[in-house]
């Protein structure tokens, strides 16, 4: 549903700049979300977001109804539409609960992070080894395992971190190549 709210931005965003040259884009920053609430319609009440919305609505009306356009709706198909549209409604607001925070994240801060994390895994891997070798009483095989199955964790995580990362990566770069 997340990327349906994206691509429907992105075609309102495109509609509203026909003319210019921004307005055959093909991706958007994430940032630009957030005006979706500030740009408001001529009575001062809807929001860029209401029209976004009520599009995502119409379209999942068309495709439930095969495809045909319902311009004439009855009552009954009124509340289908708004039941569809509390459906819409509710997933899009646990999938952009965390847009803010990813909008203003810096991906090379976090690259930079993941491999600062990287790299403290290894020197504890290291200091774990030297006392593995120079001490062999029990506490130290305690902190030798403990650290062991820190450590497993912590590079798992860190191989998680950076596949998406490279998924990120390689959706940021075929956006710019398609732009």
């Amino acid at each position: 549903m997340f990327l349906k709210l994206l691509d429907a931005v992105l075609k309102t965003g495109n509609r509203m700049n026909v003319g210019i040259n921004r307005g055959d884009a093909q991706a958007f920053k994430l940032d630009t979300l957030i005006k979706l609430v500030v740009v408001k319609g001529a009575d001062g009440k809807t929001t860029l977001l209401h029209f976004v919305v009520q599009e995502i609505i119409r379209t999942e009306d068309a495709r439930l109804n095969g495809g045909r356009q319902t311009s004439n709706l009855t009552l009954s198909d009124d509340v289908k539409c708004r039941r569809l549209g509390l459906q819409v409604v509710s997933v899009l607001s646990s999938d952009l609960s965390n847009v803010k925070k990813a909008a203003v994240m810096d991906s090379d801060v976090l690259s930079s992070d993941v491999s600062k994390l990287s790299k403290g895994i290894s020197k504890i891997a290291d200091v774990v080894q030297l006392n593995e070798t120079t001490v062999s009483d029990d506490s130290s095989r305690k902190f030798s395992e403990s650290m062991n199955m820190f450590m497993k964790l912590a590079e798992e995580e860190i191989i998680r971190l950076q596949a998406q990362e490279s998924v990120a990566l390689l959706f940021l770069f075929i956006s710019a190549v398609d732009e």
